[in-house]
């Protein structure tokens, strides 16, 4: 009956035989309800309701403990799955390969490193650091801890993996910004043949080949996507449109939107994206409106891609108005909306106006409202607000070296040379540095990455002999023409 249970109103039911029939203590019965009572029932009473019904057990089997500490682990507060781990081994009760991945993955929800290495230790001397089942929620835990080389360590010592264990690394890659490490393993996983790509694996690398522009991965992907006749959901198309927005295929990006069947906010997100960040305001605004006809609701994600939209194209009025217009949708307006606002008026060169916006802000301006405006400033060349500004964002963002670059590079052009190397004497004493930018590309199936001035590529004498000879072609073209 319990089985059969699609709501509470029933569940409560069945609960009050199972008590008047004298079942309450029967361990499995009750360790049924638990999860019951954690799958089905809504608002705030979910666990509450959960944990009533283990707290009257008086001789509760491992099932039992499993089941309240997976309600916990996946509805929360996750902490109270760890102390009711901890009153398990206290009691005496043994875990078992089931236990560990639910206090992982409570640990992982937390972010709790130390209590996620404490219990990792307790599993290696209860011998259960060799189940695969317990080894994957442990490379998730780690990955999702952001320590991504001790989840690698765990995934080097499994044996025999399955498709968990690829997947939790690669996404462990992706979320953590290792965009390039995780498109590696995904094709190391593809050259096991021991596991096949699921549904899974694709909605954890789209996000990497988006952030690496590996369109040629992306391509594959989405061919064995159709060959193989895999239903394309919401995360599997709102993932391709995002990597064909960021590689510049719109149109591939648009056939992707069309052909989806289960088109959610996010799959509206990523095509309102896709077409925003390549200035096609009007056609973002047309799909916006067709979002609000067909009945959803937009979220703050859309109305940021709108605004960043109309901040590159200059529509000042247009920007205002989609501002404007957030409330009514029940939308709140954070700081990233008004950051947007002010990068608007900013690269519209109206300066005052965005200074004038941010005093008026009902939020506290942040680093992105201040660092929108002084990104306007160096555009305009208004050094006077952006002294301002910038006095503003040392003590906001304080470790944000392209901040000091941007004042020194404006101090130099105004001819201020003591101010700027006032700024880059300050970046030397307090040891802050900009990360490297580079360029990378794709030759062959293999990633190819550049700073500038590099000279550490193997074949770096022939890229500069094709520079040079492209660099005489370029000069004698012009000598022509002139």
């Amino acid at each position: 009956m319990l089985l059969h249970c699609k709501s509470a109103q029933y569940i409560q039911k069945i609960h009050a035989q199972i008590v008047t029939g004298g079942y309450e203590q029967n361990p499995y019965v009750a360790a049924k309800l638990i999860g019951k009572y954690t799958e089905c029932c809504g608002g705030d009473s979910k666990m509450e309701d959960a944990r009533k019904v283990f707290d009257n057990l008086f001789d509760r089997d491992v099932f039992s403990w499993n089941m309240i500490i997976q309600g916990y682990a996946n509805l929360g507060p996750y902490s109270e799955a760890v102390n009711i781990y901890n009153q398990m081994r206290f009691c005496g009760a043994t875990a078992n390969r089931y236990t560990f991945p639910f206090v992982m993955k409570a640990c992982g929800a937390m972010r709790d490193g130390k209590k996620g290495q404490l219990i990792h230790g307790h599993l290696v001397k209860c011998g259960f650091d060799t189940d695969l089942f317990v080894a994957n929620a442990l490379v998730a835990f780690y990955a999702r801890c952001q320590e991504i080389d001790s989840s690698r360590r765990v995934f080097d010592k499994i044996c025999h993996r399955d498709i968990v264990s690829w997947n939790s690394l690669i996404s462990g890659y992706t979320v953590n910004g290792y965009a390039n490490e995780a498109i590696e393993f995904f094709r190391a996983m593809l050259r096991d043949f021991s596991c096949a790509p699921d549904n899974a694996t694709f909605v954890g690398i789209l996000p990497a080949c988006a952030e690496a522009a590996a369109i040629q991965v992306a391509f594959w992907i989405h061919s064995y996507i159709i060959k193989s006749g895999m239903e394309v959901n919401a995360a599997l198309s709102s993932g391709l449109i995002s990597v064909y927005a960021n590689c510049g295929h719109i149109n591939m990006g648009r056939d992707v939107f069309d052909r989806a069947f289960d088109k959610n906010i996010a799959v509206w997100n990523a095509i309102i994206r896709c077409y925003g960040m390549h200035g096609f305001v009007d056609e973002a605004l047309r799909l916006f409106s067709q979002l609000v006809e067909v009945g959803l609701r937009p979220d703050g994600v859309i109305f940021v891609a709108l605004l960043s939209a109309c901040s590159h194209a200059g529509k000042v009025m247009k920007g205002w108005e989609i501002f404007e217009k957030m409330e009514n949708y029940g939308v709140k307006k954070t700081s990233e909306h008004y950051a947007c606002m002010i990068d608007i008026l900013g690269r519209a060169g109206r300066i005052d106006e965005a200074l004038e916006f941010i005093k008026k802000m009902p939020l506290q301006a942040g680093k992105d409202a201040y660092g929108a405006l002084l990104g306007a400033c160096r555009i305009h060349n208004n050094i006077n607000v952006a002294e301002e500004v910038a006095e503003k964002l040392f003590v906001l963002d304080p470790d944000n070296a392209g901040r000091y670059i941007i004042m020194a590079k404006m101090y130099e052009d105004a001819g201020r040379r003591e101010d700027a190397a006032r700024l880059r004497k300050a970046l030397r004493q307090n040891n802050i540095r900009k990360p490297f930018g580079y360029s990378s590309i794709q030759v062959d199936s293999i990633q190819h990455t550049f700073r500038v001035n590099d000279e550490y590529h193997p074949l770096k004498e022939k890229i500069f002999d094709t520079l040079e000879r492209l660099n005489e072609t370029i000069y004698d073209k012009l000598s022509m023409n002139s």
